[in-house]
């Protein structure tokens, strides 16, 4: 059963930067495709960039697009998101998922909220 902790999280003013981390336990890492999400309050859980497996291909939302960047490391079974050029609209609690298939994990972790000043 998976499980997801994300950190690195912080109050930063815009256009700073921040790289969020996300460890996973309980999977075998390289069979998972791995996503960062994040829900703004009011709305809903939206995908923000996404990472398969072997790290060789990712694919961001246009909001994040050029500014963000995902990666992982299988030996540490780590994925990270590095932002930069923060806006006051990426102000929201950032969560990480794992797929296997189609199907992200029920387990979410606890989140960690990054707030952008304008």
């Amino acid at each position: 059963q998976v499980h997801l902790v994300e950190s690195g999280g912080a109050f930063v003013q815009s256009g700073g930067s921040l790289r969020l981390s996300c460890e996973a336990s309980g999977i075998i890492f390289g069979n998972y495709n791995m996503g960062w999400f994040r829900q703004a309050p009011g709305k809903e859980r939206q995908l923000v960039a996404y990472i398969e497996t072997t790290g060789t291909r990712t694919n961001y939302d246009d909001s994040v697009k050029g500014r963000f960047t995902i990666s992982r490391d299988g030996a540490k079974k780590m994925t990270y998101l590095q932002m930069n050029s923060l806006k006051p609209d990426d102000t929201a609690v950032y969560y990480c998922n794992a797929q296997y298939g189609r199907k992200w994990s029920d387990n979410w972790g606890q989140g960690t909220q990054v707030t952008v000043s304008s």
